[in-house]
């Protein structure tokens, strides 16, 4: 019987219980709610963010930084456009220094796992090594992959990861050692996984044909990613360049995003690598984290199906009604404007716009380009205006990410498990620095805010 019925019978078989399963939500639902003012009263940071949505400091770390804000003359904090580093680096100056050049996101690699710039040497022997790794277990695409696909793809490849475990040796040793050869497999690994899992789902789940293409070690990471996705392997160097630059724009942000804050937890507790990984692949695969890019594209198919022209008035009576909630999800969103951390600006959109414009000449888009341009513009003023924000509002490296991988034909299922292929180096360096540093399990603690009661016997309780 086909993987689809089988699914879809267990299904019929627990369906029956539907009833209950909504009575036992409901009473679920209402003992779980906590009174928005204990927060208050017992000075909880919420969410690990004080009052003004700052991160709670919990860690050191010496991978990465996030600066968002400066101080005038009186040492007061204000809205500045922000910068990243990796490993005290400035990513604007990465990314300069490495144009022209192949291998940019393994020489970030290297830099987040060892703390310092490769030289020549280095960096070719690195990529020597990755491309040596870039290998998977015999019959691990036949057993693993393309059997029981799932429909998502962050899914299949936590599942592949796992999986992993079975065919390593010394699965369970956590010297850094070990470690470090686990991460570097996975590196190497991860454009294999995503690459096949999106074969697999595309021939069961879209009936389109199945080809598998090996990887060539002479390629970077960037290049084998088209060649193994493309049945006639064929990309242009600036394709090429601008999806090894998304890689490492993604590479890193910080100790305390959601996903390496969930490494540098499951890691303290001394679990394996791979239940490390997977851990931090189930927080990546949340619309709140990973998936923004593909909101993004939703977005853009909505204003481009309502605003064919891209005229400007029609543009901002669109966005105006999507902070209305009366357009597109209806959350009241503008998808890709804004951030978290960054105040006036996030570095990595910066970057990436200029070379989102350079692809949309290459691929005869530049109309769309300047629409998305527009849509920053009109939503900026929108946002400060409706939502009462007056530090400024830019778009976020989301805003073009999911443009340039659409300008680059890559299928939307993929876009957050691309995500991945490039955080995993990050992930690799921050578990190595809490196997290094940590020694202590993380356990933060919660204040317990439930009445005392006195226990019932069963045959004196209501139903």
């Amino acid at each position: 019987m086909p993987y689809s019925e089988l699914r879809d019978k267990m299904y019929e078989k627990f369906s029956k219980y539907s009833q209950d399963i909504m009575e036992l939500t409901k009473m679920a639902s209402k003992s779980d709610i906590i009174n928005p003012k204990l927060y208050e009263k017992y000075d909880v940071k919420r969410g690990l963010r004080d009052i003004n949505g700052n991160g709670v400091v919990c860690g050191l770390t010496e991978i990465s930084e996030i600066v968002a804000f400066g101080r005038d003359e009186e040492g007061n904090k204000i809205p500045a456009d922000g910068q990243l580093f990796y490993r005290g680096y400035d990513i604007r100056e990465l990314v300069k220094g490495a144009a022209g050049r192949r291998f940019a996101f393994e020489e970030a690699t290297y830099l987040l796992l060892f703390g310092h710039l490769p030289s020549a040497a280095q960096l070719s022997r690195f990529c020597e090594i990755l491309a040596d790794f870039r290998t998977l277990p015999p019959s691990f695409v036949r057993d693993i992959i393309m059997k029981a696909p799932s429909k998502d793809m962050m899914n299949m490849l936590a599942r592949s990861v796992l999986s992993l475990y079975s065919y390593d040796p010394r699965p369970d040793d956590v010297s850094k050692k070990n470690v470090l050869r686990q991460s570097l497999q996975l590196i190497a690994q991860f454009p294999l996984l995503t690459v096949y899992s999106q074969k697999a789902y595309s021939y069961y789940h879209s009936d389109a044909s199945l080809f598998i293409h090996k990887p060539k070690a002479e390629l970077s990471t960037a290049e084998n990613i088209l060649h193994m996705l493309r049945e006639d392997s064929a990309f242009t160097p600036l394709e090429a360049k601008v999806l090894d630059l998304c890689l490492v724009l993604h590479a890193e942000h910080g100790g305390g995003n959601n996903s390496t804050f969930t490494t540098h937890v499951v890691t303290s507790s001394g679990t394996d690598t791979y239940s490390s990984v997977a851990a931090s692949l189930g927080s990546l695969k949340g619309p709140k984290h990973g998936g923004a890019n593909i909101k993004v594209c939703e977005m853009f198919d909505c204003i481009k199906k309502n605003v064919p022209d891209f005229d400007r008035g029609k543009l901002k009576d669109l966005l105006a009604r999507m902070l209305d909630r009366d357009a597109f999800d209806r959350t009241g969103l503008i998808y890709g404007m804004g951030h978290a951390v960054y105040s006036l600006s996030d570095p990595r959109a910066d970057i990436l716009r200029g070379f989102a414009e350079k692809l949309a000449a290459e691929k005869h888009m530049e109309a769309e380009y300047e629409m998305r341009n527009s849509v920053a513009a009109l939503a900026a003023e929108l946002i400060a205006e409706k939502r009462k924000i007056y530090k400024g509002v830019s778009p976020n490296v989301d805003f073009y990410s999911g443009f340039v991988y659409d300008m680059l034909g890559l299928p939307r299922e993929l876009y957050t498990p691309f995500f991945a292929v490039s955080r995993i180096a990050g992930w690799s360096a921050h578990r190595m620095e809490e196997i290094t540093n940590g020694g202590k399990i993380i356990r933060p603690g919660y204040q317990a805010v439930a009445k005392r009661q006195k226990y019932v016997p069963l045959e004196e309780r209501k139903s």
